[in-house]
């Protein structure tokens, strides 16, 4: 088999309209050039955020016979995996099994994690994944995307500052992550939010233009992005994160002015609030930076 093009593993849900999970990280790594192979964890009517949600839930064994099938006809080599929300502490412990597999085929497989857990303070999985993400998985990992929430879970440290933020990159670095992204933090006014990309030498902040809206999906997307444009940057954290939130700001501001066409005010309807991914494409594969990051120090 060519090992030409870069090939990711997503572990990840799916849903059969709409955009999160794989839907919302398998066409972006696509026609950026990747090859993509997906394993849906769930296979849901729509997100979770509809009145009604129908669908089947993959059982460990299936997801297990599933990557047995890959491996028994060698076609598991992989320089990526991605994973994202899972509500069982089972499944995280057996990604980690799958993790160790396929790393014995591609020593150099680069796995990215976007612990998803709870924002705004919340947890929206059950408590005892926490201690799987934190001391199975973390250590793993080579790139992690959480957000502030997440990372505080994660780390028992709070993040009331930048130097706060500081030190819960360090505490991921500690642990053998590479590449600690924080997403979203709080970190910044009514209008702003801050995300920061850390490796062990440099750290970047970016200043992103909050939307009077939510969206569902973004984190999912996000984390595919970034893993793109790591590759595609050689790992230059600046430019990936840059490029990551160009493409972010563009697909999330058409979703919204383009919702707001239909309907002027009042809260929006999750079916108004799904991401125009296809719409975007052009945008996805060559974004236009109009927020640098700026490199931050310790004091």
């Amino acid at each position: 088999m060519s090992q030409s093009s870069p090939r990711v593993l997503s572990i990840q849900s799916h849903v059969v309209h709409g955009y999160v999970g794989n839907k919302s990280a398998v066409f972006p790594l696509q026609v950026l050039g990747f090859e993509v192979d997906a394993i849906n964890t769930v296979q849901f009517s729509t997100h979770t955020g509809y009145k009604t949600i129908k669908g089947t839930v993959l059982k460990n064994e299936e997801m297990e016979e599933i990557v047995e099938g890959l491996i028994a006809n060698d076609v598991h080599y992989y320089t990526h995996f991605l994973t994202g929300y899972s509500r069982s502490a089972d499944s995280m412990k057996q990604v980690a099994e799958i993790i160790k597999k396929l790393r014995k085929k591609n020593p150099k497989l680069i796995y990215v994690c976007d612990p998803v857990m709870g924002d705004d303070g919340k947890m929206y999985v059950p408590e005892d994944l926490l201690p799987v993400i934190r001391d199975i998985i973390v250590p793993l990992a080579d790139i992690i995307t959480p957000n502030q929430f997440e990372a505080e879970l994660l780390t028992g440290l709070k993040m009331k500052s930048v130097e706060d933020a500081l030190r819960v990159t360090k505490a991921f670095h500690d642990k053998g992550v590479k590449t600690v992204v924080l997403s979203s933090t709080e970190l910044g006014d009514g209008s702003k939010m801050i995300g920061l990309a850390s490796t062990s030498e440099r750290c970047f902040k970016i200043e992103i233009p909050k939307v009077d809206s939510t969206f569902t999906g973004t984190g999912d997307l996000f984390a595919a992005l970034f893993l793109a444009w790591s590759h595609k940057t050689n790992n230059d954290v600046k430019l990936t994160l840059e490029k990551t939130i160009a493409t972010m700001q563009s697909i999330v501001t058409d979703t919204y002015d383009n919702a707001r066409k239909s309907q002027a005010t009042g809260a929006l309807s999750p079916a108004m609030r799904e991401l125009r991914l296809v719409q975007n494409k052009d945008v996805i594969i060559n974004p236009t930076i109009k927020i640098n990051a700026v490199e931050i120090k310790p004091h």
